[in-house]
């Protein structure tokens, strides 16, 4: 039994009180049963470590069962890659099984319950069988061949694992209540034909057992006692049982389903189909692309098991469905590379600095820490000469008051090294900046002890020095889509919402220690975030993936652009106001602009929508979004709404709401035949010579 502490989750407590009831310790038994049909993402991981998790925390056996039961979409490569995501996670099983082990078995049971009249053999086309199933609310009918004899569905059963009779011309169904206010408990199909290429069996079998009915047999042959999957499946619990009740034998354990709150995160999608069409169509490269949630992929760009253990240690385990933030991943990602990743130097937007006072030719190698938060990682030594690369970005000739880093005139400091003073800089053509001149403290140099090496300046910049510069293939990743829930918006492809900024490729300079450096190798590039060593990197050609930034830039992007359509609605009144034509053009000029720099498509919708009320600000400045982003169309927007909004806008004493929503409605070809009465009374009434025009021409 327990023993630690920490509050128990409710199925750690329903194992207690099963143990409390006197179910033996020793005959608990758990399992993790994907289906071998795409990779494994982080919902998998939650699902992995809340089994596995049982397992170490009851010293129970824990079997990895692949619920192979459909050769349309399993393939062999599938079950290699959720062994391998398992073990890197850190988890092992008991046993390797699969349902395909079964199915001599479960064909054995279907023909026992065709025996005890259970099951029978339909005949009917798919779409008939929909009919006859009813709806929620209106009960099925039974069906032309549901009361065939045992003998012919016998007959019938054993032509269809015989190969005798084509996909699709008959199933097997369990045989339990048309009627049933369950319209799973509706006479559920057990089998169907197919034949196809299993990856364990491959033609031996010509039909195959539905999930339904194969998982909770499954379950029953391993003697699984707590049996756990997601919330999804709380309505098939009462078929689970039906099926148990036809083969349960009271001398063996009796498996129980429980259901648990699935992950779900935002900036997502973790449905199998559409991961399999982002391979499919070269969206990204392949199940392990360092932006794919699969764990392959978390895995290659440098997501370490620890941060994912930890993270579904976090969220916990809960009976209700919510939305867990992608950050609080970054989070434990950024916690555990803090204390394990190596500090090292990399210039990834080079410009070349020289130290004009600095001796040619000298060379200098420095002490620099590998990780403060970590006293066993030690020193390393990184050369130093007169030529170095910076970060373009850290240098300005001008710089504004809360610059702190290198300009003309203003003094630095070269991590490790010596305090540094901006003299001049060299152009080309373009007037780009070549070359930045430079001179240095020669008695500043960091650990020295001197009284200018404890001097205070503004900065301090990373850098790598030219002679010893290793380049490298650096891959910036970033999220894969821009909005929150990119597959929960109606009439929307979650295509519609891919970054179109999620891989950036660059080439950089790193310090030779990396030269070194092993393939899934974590480092910390100091001021530019965590990046680790890609398996494309070879001998000579060193690639890296951006993993994690040191802070969460999306976080920052999304208070920007909340704060920015605040800031935006208050222009919107500054507008209305200005008696000065040319003056309001500016003002609406900047509106425009900073609606159209919004990529957010949940934030924006909600603004439209939280402003469609009787404020003639509030209805111009939904208008405006409504017509001036790319990110909106007025069919994302709910009808009634919508509906709303254009009536109340037409209504408005402000010639300006008139305006937009005029150009909206001209645009707007589903509902602009709504709105022709309407417009044709504003037209007769109308007194603004703009809105009047408008009405004219459409």
């Amino acid at each position: 039994m327990a023993t630690e502490d920490k509050s128990l989750h409710f199925i750690e407590q329903i194992i207690e009180d099963s143990l409390t009831n006197g179910f033996p310790q020793e005959k608990l038994r758990f399992r993790f049963p994907p289906e071998p049909n795409g990779y494994l993402h982080i919902g998998h991981a939650k699902s992995i470590c809340l089994n596995f998790g049982l397992g170490l925390k009851y010293n129970a056996p824990v079997n990895l069962r692949f619920d192979d039961t459909n050769p349309a979409k399993e393939e062999q490569e599938y079950v290699d890659a959720i062994k391998e995501d398992l073990k890197w996670l850190g988890f092992n099983w008991t046993e390797e099984l699969y349902s395909s082990d079964y199915f001599q078995q479960l064909y054995d049971w279907a023909v026992q319950m065709i025996k005890n009249g259970k099951a029978y053999v339909d005949s009917q086309s798919s779409e008939d069988m929909a009919q006859q199933k009813g709806t929620p609310t209106q009960p099925g009918v039974d069906g032309p061949y549901r009361n065939r004899s045992v003998e012919e569905n016998l007959t019938l059963f054993e032509g269809m694992k015989n190969g005798d009779f084509p996909e699709g011309s008959h199933v097997l169904r369990a045989k339990i209540d048309m009627a049933s206010t369950n319209m799973l408990m509706r006479d559920p199909l057990m089998y169907r034909i197919l034949h196809r290429h299993h990856h364990r069996t491959g033609y031996d079998w010509n039909i195959y057992p539905m999930y339904d009915y194969a998982h909770g047999e499954s379950d029953y042959i391993e003697q699984i006692s707590h049996s756990i999957c997601t919330l999804e499946f709380v309505m098939h619990r009462e078929l689970y049982d039906w099926f148990l009740d036809q083969i349960y034998d009271e001398t063996k354990v009796r498996p129980h389903q429980y259901e648990f709150a699935r992950l779900n995160l935002n900036y997502t999608v973790m449905s199998k189909r559409k991961l399999l069409q982002l391979v499919q169509e070269n969206i990204v490269n392949g199940w392990d692309d360092p932006r794919m949630p699969t764990i392959s992929g978390l895995r290659r760009r440098g997501y370490t098991a620890a941060s994912i253990r930890k993270f579904c240690d976090i969220i916990g385990v809960a009976k209700r469905e919510n939305v867990i933030d992608v950050s609080l991943l970054d989070f434990c990602l950024r916690e555990d590379l803090n204390k394990k990743a190596p500090r090292v130097m990399a210039v990834l937007d080079p410009v070349k600095l020289v130290i004009t006072n600095y001796p040619e030719g000298k060379e200098e190698w420095l002490e620099a820490e590998n990780n403060q938060e970590d006293e066993t990682a030690g020193f390393r030594k990184v050369p130093f000469s007169r030529e170095l690369y910076i970060e373009r970005e850290d240098f300005m000739e001008v710089a504004p008051a809360k610059f702190f880093r290198l300009s003309i005139g203003n003094e630095v400091r070269l991590k490790n090294g010596y305090i540094i003073k901006g003299e001049s800089v060299t152009k080309d053509g373009q007037g780009n900046i070549t070359e930045i001149q430079v001179t240095y403290d020669e008695d500043s140099r960091s650990g020295s002890g001197s009284e200018a090496s404890q001097r205070k300046v503004a900065g301090t910049l990373h850098w790598v020095a030219v002679s010893h510069a290793v380049e490298a293939e650096v891959r910036l990743y970033d999220r894969l889509f821009i909005d929150e829930a990119p597959d929960s918006h109606k009439e929307k492809n979650f295509l519609e919402f891919m970054n179109t900024n999620s891989l950036e490729i660059v080439k950089g300079f790193v310090e030779p220690s990396l030269s070194s450096a092993a393939i899934g190798d974590n480092f910390q590039f100091q001021r530019l975030g965590y990046f680790n060593v890609d398996k494309d990197a070879k001998e000579g050609k060193l690639v890296f993936n951006k993993t994690v930034g040191l802070k969460d830039a999306w976080e920052e992007k999304g208070k920007k652009e909340q704060n920015l359509l605040m800031n935006t609605q208050k222009e919107i009144n500054k507008y209305v106001k200005e008696k000065e034509e040319t003056a309001a053009d500016l003002i609406l000029e900047s509106i425009i602009e900073n609606i159209k720099s919004i990529d957010n498509f949940s934030l924006i919708n909600q603004t439209i929508v939280k402003n469609i009320k009787n404020d003639n600000n509030s209805l111009l400045f939904a208008n405006l979004i409504l017509e001036h982003s790319d990110k909106v169309k007025a069919s994302d927007i709910e009808l009634e709404s919508l509906t709303k909004l254009y009536t109340m806008s037409l209504k408005s004493q402000l010639a300006k709401v008139r305006i937009s929503a005029i150009q909206n409605l001209k645009h707007d070809t589903l509902n602009f035949d709504d709105f022709k009465d309407q417009l044709f009374d504003l037209k007769n009434s109308e007194k603004n010579e703009k809105v009047f025009e408008l009405l004219n021409d459409l």
